[in-house]
């Protein structure tokens, strides 16, 4: 791997193996170093300064999340940070996530299935490269570590997080020109969700995108869903959230607030008082004219010489 211009100062890899949303029982462990040792996970977020790795447990969900956080002193010293993203492996298929990011940002991510790095823009690889070979190998190793770590250890609840829904149009809305619907969902931890679109009820599949799980400093993450559209008066939409934090599927409702045209009649009313108080004006305005012209001329009475 060749990343050029950049400070790598630290890694983060997220190795998750999970089934669809409805576990229960979710289990973590911290491994500060080299023990193991039973924290909360609240005592983790506040570790600015150590190896943090934890694993979870629900059912057929298991999930590892290990690496070198960033030191504060690094970060106060370097200009550009870049550092591993979040990789997410999954058990029951072919899908997962591995990312890398600059100044907090996602510089790219490898498509596990295709095997080839896609770049957030295509110009990042014009000045670096990424072998996606590094990813499937780290994949590869997340895995073998958290088939260990299962065998290992015992596992305790963990709290899960209830996300926070915003949904939002890209643009001001105007009918039938295309758009762009961000459904923002924060606050989620773990970091296993469903996000889904709703057209009037229905589901859609066509013009959905979304981003990878985006990292906080908190350790609990971020992510957006796209759905391209085109404004009508007779579509309404939902994002519907499934995550274990909820007790049942969050639908989060949009539809769009276009304000309603003036009628021929309305319009003809208003010019109509508009032409009325400038006539009205001029008028007024004319006698004030009048008077001030009189008011100000020269006296009809003379003294005498």
């Amino acid at each position: 791997m060749v990343l050029n211009r950049a400070l790598i100062l630290g890694a983060l890899t997220l190795t998750i193996t999970m089934s669809p949303c409805g576990g229960e029982d979710i289990a973590a462990y911290s491994v500060p170093g080299t023990e193991l040792d039973m924290q909360e996970i609240a005592v983790n977020k506040a570790c600015e300064n150590s190896t943090l790795l934890s694993i979870c447990y629900s059912g057929k969900t298991d999930w590892i999340l290990t690496g070198q956080l960033p030191t504060l002193r690094a970060k106060e010293t370097a200009d550009h940070v870049a550092s591993h993203g979040t990789t997410i492996y999954q058990s029951y298929g072919p899908s997962g996530q591995y990312t890398h990011e600059f100044d907090g940002d996602e510089l790219f991510y490898v498509d596990l299935e295709k095997k080839e790095t896609v770049w957030r823009l295509p110009v990042f690889s014009e000045f670096a490269s990424f072998d996606p070979q590094g990813a499937l190998r780290n994949i590869a190793a997340g895995k073998h570590t958290l088939d260990i770590l299962i065998k290992r250890s015992n596992f305790t609840p963990v709290t899960n997080e209830v996300p926070e829904v915003t949904v939002f149009s890209k643009f001001p809305v105007s009918l039938h020109q295309p758009n762009t619907l961000l459904c923002l969902v924060d606050n989620i931890y773990p970091p296993v969700i469903n996000i889904t679109w709703l057209r009037n009820g229905h589901l859609v599949r066509e013009g959905v995108s979304e981003i990878s799980f985006l990292p906080k400093n908190d350790l609990s993450f971020l992510k957006i869903s796209y759905l391209t559209f085109l404004p009508s008066d007779d579509d309404v939409y939902d994002c519907k959230v499934e995550h274990w934090g909820l007790e049942k599927p969050l639908l989060k409702h949009w539809e769009p607030e276009i304000p309603t045209p003036m009628s021929e009649l309305t319009e003809t009313v208003v010019c109509a008082l508009g032409l009325t108080v400038g006539l009205v004006g001029i008028m007024v305005g004319s006698v004030f004219t009048i008077q001030g012209l009189r008011s100000g001329g020269p006296s009809r009475h003379q003294g005498p010489l």
